[in-house]
């Protein structure tokens, strides 16, 4: 981490304010022609250049050549010699705000060291339902959470003197019907929720924000006056620029003037050569059918984000080609990554269940069950598994424009039979999901059974096995659940390890003999080597959950709205956010319902106690101090979690996670711990006066091991 923190050091020297930015930017877009500040704007079209959105250089601005803009949020896309770093939601279960900025910091590196000047990055969706198929790009189910960890990634990345992207704006909650459907919210839950992630980044100083695909409201986000200009740019004070989602407009004056400022990736379709923009958008502004100014503003934006994270002043020239891999010079920017890659994986495991068979002893006979756990299309990067499109082998990754190659990966096989040689233990695997006799005897003459199972997600453009992006529904893939089963019927020391997107069913969990299960979601290139450190109990798991896992799919505050078909008296699909601000654990809190693991769950090799509260409040700030003490016999985290119940008045959900803080405390040891909670998140949004408001009344602070966890609570009045 050394390297990482001194190149962010030099990086940060870079970095202007954007005041400084627009000075340097105006200036330099007044001595453009119409034509050069159109070409900065119009994307040249797809696979015309190196990276999956380019801006041609159009020359008189000193040090500019061009920008070349990159997915993805787990590493640079279609190149080689980079890092498959895991998946967001992974780094939002570490709960860890160090690893969150780390990861923006070296990913930010990669980036930089590739020549990508814009990274697609991060990703902010909040998971609305469960089986949305991008919730694993995103950074879980809550929006302080998400705000939290995007905002930190953003942070990082900048650092490097890359330019960030805040992704999708806004209400991208489903990939079926994602181009044609409208979700529907009223302002106060799109203030409260949706907005929030982004008004984090924007605080943080983020460069770019990208439309999504989706109506809201009926109107096209690219093409949304209200969320673009009256709110992004107008209340939050946006000075960046708001790029499209590829391909999420096919016009020219509306999303202009809604204030969309760059159009991506530029060509009018897939495969086609003609532009949407570029010389039409010339012919607009010489016609007087657009303002010049308002040109001027977009091209303004886009270099003031150039300008603020220095990039005039020495970034590398692109070394990689995402469609002529052969032409690319093959930079190698992986440096010591793989060892943070471990450390998120390790630290982003969730135990959900122990039984005292965690962490595994030594000299043991360990079968290990399930395709999960080898190799396949997907962990070879094959040519007939494009973006991860398929779902053989392990999985680390989901599938889509938010994957990289990996450029290895260590199976769950290889690590844990690696490890395990350490401890003198013996690994036998049986890894068809199908072969359920076999399964059966490998449980039987074991000590340990291992099964590894998995569901997985993505994006639409690629349908496997009939989930066209999100998950048709939440149970395991691969026969997983008989396999647990039969495993479970032969053997008393069955552990479940879980690679998915986000919840699974699990209708084995109360089976005695299932007696551990660790859900390690998508943990990129280091998965077997990271699930191994925490099965050996060389890292004692600290992973907390980012959404809630229910006992019934029917008991989630959210669905996919699967129905393609517009309802009467409407063009588009209907995705009406009924549920408001009850999403996730708010929602079950709000309706009584006892989720099977809440949000913020996980469970350790050790124990902890909370106590020695207090209290201090101002204008500014509300702090919780309180010790935290480690009773068990080994070394461990533990995330101590604020959550704020407003007054009855305000009809907010029932409690909201505020703050949380990541302590390693030594066995029988104590650490102290400050929540420290903002006064502006008592705010609700008045949708009469279209403002902030602090209500009145009774205000109720919990602090606890989880959402359900609560270890102390006390109130204060406003």
């Amino acid at each position: 981490m050394h390297f990482a923190l001194l190149s962010a050091l030099v990086s940060a020297e870079q970095t202007r304010s954007w005041s400084e930015a627009q000075s340097l930017a105006k200036a330099a877009v007044s001595k453009l022609s119409v034509e050069q500040k159109v070409a900065l704007v119009s994307g040249m079209g797809w696979a015309t250049g190196p990276c999956v959105g380019n801006i041609v250089n159009p020359g008189g601005i000193g040090g500019f050549n061009g920008l070349c803009l990159q997915d993805s949020p787990t590493g640079v896309r279609y190149a080689y010699n980079v890092s498959a770093f895991a998946a967001s939601i992974n780094v939002a279960a570490t709960f860890d705000k160090n690893l969150m900025l780390d990861n923006g910091r070296l990913m930010g590196q990669e980036f930089r060291g590739k020549g990508a000047n814009v990274a697609l990055a991060p990703m902010m969706n909040i998971g609305r339902a469960p089986a949305g198929g991008r919730n694993w790009e995103g950074q879980g189910a809550d929006a302080f959470l998400a705000a939290t960890s995007a905002k930190l990634q953003v942070k990082g990345i900048q650092e490097q003197g890359v330019i960030a992207t805040a992704k999708h704006y806004v209400g991208n909650e489903q990939e079926v019907s994602r181009q044609s459907s409208s979700s529907n919210m009223d302002s106060r839950t799109f203030h409260e929720v949706y907005l929030k992630p982004f008004r984090a980044c924007v605080e943080e100083g983020v460069g770019a924000i990208m439309c999504s695909y989706n109506l809201v409201n009926n109107t096209y986000a690219c093409e949304n006056d209200y969320t673009i200009n009256t709110v992004l740019k107008g209340e939050l004070g946006f000075k960046g620029f708001v790029m499209t989602d590829w391909w999420a407009t096919a016009k020219l004056k509306e999303p202009i003037s809604a204030g969309t400022d760059m159009m991506m990736p530029g060509s009018v379709a897939w495969g086609s050569t003609e532009l949407t923009w570029d010389k039409n958008l010339v012919n607009a502004v010489k016609a007087n059918q657009i303002p010049e100014a308002r040109l001027d503003d977009m091209a303004t934006r886009v270099l003031s984000s150039w300008y603020k994270v220095g990039q005039d002043k020495g970034f590398p020239a692109v070394n990689f080609d995402s469609f002529r891999p052969q032409q690319s010079q093959d930079v190698n920017v992986q440096a010591d990554h793989k060892k943070h890659i471990r450390h998120v994986g390790a630290a982003s495991s969730i135990l959900l269940k122990n039984n005292g068979v965690l962490p595994l002893g030594k000299n043991l006979n360990i079968g290990i069950l399930g395709s999960d756990a080898g190799p396949g299309r997907t962990t070879s990067n094959a040519a007939d598994c494009p973006d991860h499109g398929c779902s053989d082998g392990t999985i680390a990754q989901g599938w889509g424009s938010g994957t990289t190659n990996f450029p290895y990966i260590v199976t769950p096989l290889d690590g844990v039979s690696a490890r395990a040689a350490k401890d003198k233990s013996k690994v036998s695997s049986m890894l068809n999901d199908w072969d359920l006799q076999a399964a059966g005897a490998l449980a039987a003459k074991s000590d340990v059974v291992l099964a590894f199972v998995s569901s997985d997600s993505g994006e639409n453009y690629i349908t496997v096995d009939g989930n066209a992006g999100d998950r048709n529904n939440l149970t395991l893939w691969h026969n997983g659940d008989n396999l647990i089963n039969a495993a479970a019927a032969n053997n008393k020391k069955v552990v479940v390890v879980i690679h998915s997107p986000g919840a699974v069913d699990m209708p084995w969990i109360n089976n005695p003999n299932v007696a551990a299960v660790v859900l390690a979601l998508f943990p990129g290139q280091e998965s077997g080597n990271a699930i191994a450190d925490v099965l050996f109990g060389d890292i004692n798991p600290s992973g907390r959950l980012p959404f809630s896992i229910n006992k019934d799919d029917s008991t989630y505050s959210a669905s996919i709205l699967f129905n393609t078909t517009a309802p009467a008296g409407f063009q588009y699909p209907q995705v009406n956010y009924e549920e408001g601000l009850f999403i996730d654990y708010k929602w079950n809190d709000a309706k009584g319902i006892e989720p099977l693991f809440p949000f913020g769950y996980g469970l350790s090799y050790t124990n902890f106690t909370y106590s020695n509260f207090a209290v201090k409040r101002d204008e500014n700030n509300v702090k919780v101090s309180l010790a935290v003490a480690n009773t068990g016999a080994r070394i461990g985290n533990e995330v101590v979690q604020l959550y704020l119940g407003f007054p009855q008045s305000a009809n907010e959900p029932p409690k909201q996670l505020k703050a949380f803080e990541k302590v390693l405390v030594p066995k029988s040891e104590s650490k102290s711990v400050t929540l420290s909670m903002s006064t502006h998140e008592m705010r609700i949004w008045d949708v009469v006066g279209q403002k902030w408001t602090t209500p009145k009344g009774e205000y109720t602070l919990f602090v606890g091991a989880s959402s359900r966890d609560i270890r102390w609570s006390t109130t204060f009045t406003v």
